[in-house]
């Protein structure tokens, strides 16, 4: 079954100017394979997920269209879908713990059409461990007005039609076209940078073209194949002569007046650790393996973003997220967030990301958009070859250093604007790819100015006597204990209490590679 279902995956990975024509007879190879005898049938029935085709890295490495194998739904999907156009999706029949894992007991016994059968769309790109969790817009639901029939389901964005971006780092403007055959339709001028990117609904298969409108050179031809983002070329981050720690001090002292602008508080310590909902990790992991290497990666662009982030001494890259895609899981994460802020109502203000740090990346401490950024979640989409743990440092409402040790699928909930927060210890080894969303009061932009309402957490100021009773490089263990106990795992072993924004430099001087201030940058009037 394995090597069945490769097979079919390989007519996948060709030539992009041949893939149109491929998938369709993917489709067709597809049925004659599986669905033309009984005995073939039976023999390429999964009844267990970890049958379906995975790659080397145990990632789902085609796109799926699940349906029940067996009685009246089976019969009745199987003569649909050898009908459909699939966009690229494999059809695979599910019995068993697969389909109990899938579609637990929705599977009528007496249909009166395929409208009452289910159906799944299976991202490409999601872990063995997280394929049993779609998110429910993946599922075949006729009462969704682009799920009318199953042909409808299948081109929705449930399944083949996709979001696509395009960004631009070639030094000059472009033209970006729609390629059909042997036809090339126009579609718009493709300017440079980030703040340029266009994102276009299309389908998988489709292919565009990006030309140098003077010369007609192609610059870029790609075919879709899931949601995603490419570049032409990539940024280059370029900074001027600075004094690097005087700059770094100027900024702490300021982060540290910030915090102190903001009366109101929704939690006891201003944060808090917690796990992603497993529909929306595997949909944010599927996301991110397959855009994970560049051309889809690219370089953050931070010449004129200040030191936050030490992009003069190491890389720092970004993934940008479809505008459906994004809006899904900022919904999804706003209830999380909403739970853990309790009755104040939120609204959503922005989802940034995705950010992949490098080896050496640190992230200056700092507090986020005072009128935009009440309440946050950091999220660990993914991380690599680590030789030790990267920890978010957050201070809390006494100004207290935590340090939260994050893993794959894990968030830390943070009130932004008022709890100091970076990384200031450099990334040893690796990478580290995170994604931040962020709420507000609903049509408050004053929040931060307001008292409490009724029923907020006191904030945890006074826990007695704390002392290290682990080792200093132990986080989220309890390595400091305190007389209450309420203060929680997170205290940094450094046992740090900040009173100004030099305590917040210091901290940064301490933890970071001795340097030469920035002799190898850019002269300014290089700019």
């Amino acid at each position: 079954r394995r090597s069945f279902l490769a097979a079919l995956l390989h007519l996948q990975r060709i030539n992009p100017l041949d893939l149109i024509i491929m998938i369709r007879l993917l489709n067709y190879l597809t049925f004659a394979s599986i669905f033309c005898s009984a005995g073939a049938l039976e023999s390429n029935v999964v009844s267990n997920l970890s049958d379906l085709p995975f790659d080397e890295n145990d990632h789902l490495n085609a796109h799926i269209l699940a349906f029940p194998a067996s009685g009246p739904c089976g019969a009745l999907m199987k003569a649909q879908i050898e009908a459909t156009f699939l966009y690229g999706h494999v059809p695979v029949a599910v019995e068993g713990d697969a389909a109990e894992k899938l579609f637990g007991s929705n599977i009528p016994i007496k249909p009166s059409a395929v409208t009452d059968c289910p159906a799944v769309c299976l991202d490409r790109g999601v872990d063995s461990s997280l394929v049993a969790y779609p998110l429910p817009e993946k599922y075949y639901n006729p009462e969704n007005e682009t799920h009318q029939s199953l042909e409808q389901f299948v081109a929705s964005k449930s399944c083949g039609r996709v979001e696509f971006g395009f960004i631009n780092y070639s030094g000059k403007d472009l033209a970006l076209y729609w390629v059909n055959g042997d036809a090339e339709t126009y579609m718009y001028p493709f300017l440079q940078k980030e703040r340029n990117t266009r994102f276009v609904t299309t389908f998988i298969g489709h292919t565009f073209r990006a030309k140098d409108p003077e010369t007609g050179e192609v610059l870029l031809e790609h075919t879709v194949e899931f949601n995603g983002v490419m570049g032409v070329s990539n940024h280059i981050n370029y900074h001027r002569k600075r004094d690097i720690r005087e700059e770094v001090k100027r900024t702490m002292a300021g982060e540290w007046t910030k915090h102190l602008q903001v009366k109101r508080t929704f939690s006891a310590l201003g944060f808090d650790k917690g796990h992603l909902p497993n529909d929306v990790f595997g949909s944010m992991r599927a996301f991110y393996y397959n855009n994970r290497a560049p051309p889809n990666r690219l370089m953050e662009e931070w010449d004129s973003k200040g030191l936050y982030v030490n992009f003069w001494e190491t890389d720092c890259n970004f993934i940008q997220i479809p505008w459906e895609l994004k809006f899904i899981w900022q919904e999804r994460l706003k209830d999380v967030v909403q739970e853990w802020v309790g009755e104040t109502e939120i609204e959503q203000t922005d989802l940034y990301g995705m950010r992949q740090y490098e080896t050496g990346a640190r992230l200056l401490t700092h507090v986020d958009r005072i009128t935009t950024h009440a309440v946050s979640l950091i999220v660990n989409v993914a991380q690599g070859n680590l030789t030790e743990p990267w920890t978010v440092e957050v201070y809390d409402h006494a100004n207290r250093l935590h340090e939260v040790a994050m893993e794959p699928g894990t968030i830390v909930y943070y009130e932004s604007a008022k709890a100091l927060h970076g990384r200031n210890s450099p990334l040893a080894g690796g990478f580290y790819a995170n994604l931040f969303t962020h709420y507000r009061p609903i049509g408050d932009p004053n929040w931060y100015m307001k008292d409490n309402p009724e029923g907020t957490p006191e904030p945890l100021l006074d826990v007695g006597r704390c002392e290290l009773v682990g080792k200093p490089n132990e986080y989220s263990q309890g390595a400091v204990k305190c007389e209450n106990d309420a203060i929680g795992p997170h205290l940094s072993p450094k046992m740090i209490t900040a009173t100004s924004g030099d305590d917040l430099y210091d901290l940064w001087l301490s933890v970071g590679p001795s340097f030469e201030d920035d002799e190898n940058a850019v002269a300014s009037d290089e700019l």
